[in-house]
């Protein structure tokens, strides 16, 4: 309905089941190349470029990136790919637009899975009760700024785009996957193309206009995986998450995993996914 192109990478043969996977920032498709390949045997794997990111089109105003708008997005992806539902994925920024499509959309949702993201309330009362979390949430508010943020990513070549995904304090973990020289390149690329920057951080420059949400349950079963050395998101939010989902939920917190999880972990992270999948559809046919 919003008239924009939506690029999105899919594995799997169209009519199987629906595995729609929603990226984080600064992220793009790619982030889930590993769950691409890992899922595509069961389902249509669907990785997106979200509104403004990569080669999906984005518009130039600030307003067209308000929450609503990325729910409404979802909602006609699902539709235009031939579906009425799927399993829903998202990682950081992806995770709280999962939340809110489960939550404003439940019929289109048949399990929820979330990446490193509390529940969107969660989020916001816990980040007014401590000042460490709205420390490590700084960016939100720096992102408010118009243009100065993206020419800081600019700035020595993307230093802070490559230092993100590779430094001690934020990257990915001693024991993760780290990313190869093609990975970052991957990354370079996208981010490096005229304007690519300002889709990406007009997600955040909308953020105070949509929260704190009116409805906040979420019906389906939902996982929540999360690595425990995340840089910019508290362990304590994902403990908290559990009020608000009234059906089977489920938390793993994996100890040595950065906020990468995905792509620091993809084996671990594979793993408990299809746990999650498959001990669900037992249960129900019990």
């Amino acid at each position: 309905d919003s008239g924009l192109r939506f690029h999105y990478v899919a594995a799997g043969e169209r009519g199987k089941p629906l595995m729609l996977l929603l990226h984080g920032f600064p992220e793009f498709w790619y982030s889930w190349r590993h769950q691409l390949r890992e899922f595509k045997s069961e389902y249509r794997v669907v990785a997106l470029d979200l509104r403004g990111y990569g080669e999906t089109d984005a518009p130039s105003h600030k307003e067209n990136y308000k929450l609503d708008c990325l729910i409404t997005d979802i909602k006609d992806i699902l539709e235009s790919l031939g579906y009425n539902k799927c399993v829903l994925i998202g990682h950081d920024w992806g995770g709280m637009i999962a939340w809110l499509v489960a939550i404003c959309y439940p019929e289109m949702v048949t399990k929820l899975i979330v990446v490193n993201f509390p529940h969107p309330s969660v989020f916001t009362e816990y980040i007014l009760r401590h000042p460490s979390q709205l420390i490590k949430s700084g960016y939100y508010f720096f992102f408010q700024m118009p243009w100065f943020p993206e020419f800081m990513f600019t700035v020595n070549d993307f230093k802070v785009l490559k230092s993100l995904f590779t430094s001690q304090a934020t990257g990915i973990g001693r024991k993760g996957c780290r990313l190869t020289a093609e990975d970052i390149e991957s990354y370079l690329y996208v981010f490096s193309q005229p304007g690519a920057l300002t889709g990406p951080i007009n997600h955040y420059r909308n953020i105070f206009s949509c929260l704190p949400l009116q409805h906040h349950e979420v019906v389906m079963p939902t996982l929540l995986l999360w690595g425990e050395r995340d840089a910019f998101m508290e362990v304590e939010m994902a403990e908290i998450t559990r009020i608000y989902v009234k059906n089977h939920f489920r938390l793993t917190i994996l100890s040595e995993a950065s906020h990468w999880l995905q792509q620091d972990q993809p084996d671990i992270v594979n793993k408990l996914i299809w746990t999650f999948l498959k001990e669900e559809t037992t249960r129900k046919r019990e």
